[in-house]
């Protein structure tokens, strides 16, 4: 599963990198795959990367973010926490559009190229300017890493299991809202 180890003692700083690796993977598979896929496999792919993303997201932000203002003097990170939530923010708002539209709108591929180019922007202020400054700290990065690991898990579990309880899913939450749009339209014309 994406990033996920049986490693008992993980550090922060290297599950997150491994977790921006594997989307990283996930986003090349896409180009690879964009021209000549069913929409179904472009449509499983983005929702794999969709799902990291938000899962990746929702640690960083209840956990690691959290643990680094504290770690982090006010002028040696503050203002690169500060970016990255608003940066985390904007890709909540990519992976929104991406989810409640359909493999075949024009504009679909370009979303997904410009979510992996702003993840990859994010990524490398992570890596080359964050991170080395948590390294820096006094952040217990075992304790947070195992913080981390027990909510990524647990995210990724309610994940899996509205894919396999047929709740989750785009194509999913697009057949009921179209189903919801159709019978509201049948009311309405009768």
């Amino acid at each position: 599963m994406f990033g996920m180890t049986n490693d008992a003692s993980v550090n922060a700083l290297e599950l997150l990198k491994r977790d921006h690796q594997q989307v990283d993977k996930l986003f090349k598979q896409f180009e690879d795959i964009k021209e000549g896929a069913e929409d179904s496999a472009k449509e499983e792919l983005v929702t794999q990367i969709c799902d990291a993303l938000t899962v990746h997201a929702a640690i960083e932000e209840a956990i690691f973010y959290p643990a680094a203002r504290q770690a982090l003097p006010q002028e040696q990170g503050q203002d690169l926490l500060d970016e990255a939530a608003v940066e985390h923010q904007t890709l909540k708002d990519i992976i929104g559009r991406l989810e409640a539209a359909p493999t075949k709108d024009p504009l679909y591929d370009a979303g997904v190229k410009v979510l992996s180019e702003y993840v990859k922007h994010h990524v490398k202020e992570e890596e080359n300017e964050l991170f080395p400054k948590i390294r820096s700290s006094d952040m217990d990065l075992m304790a947070v890493g195992r913080e981390l690991e027990a909510r990524k898990q647990q995210l990724q579990g309610r994940t899996r299991r509205g894919a396999r309880n047929g709740s989750g899913g785009r194509r999913a939450q697009r057949d009921r809202e179209q189903g919801e749009t159709e019978r509201g339209q049948s009311r309405t014309s009768h």
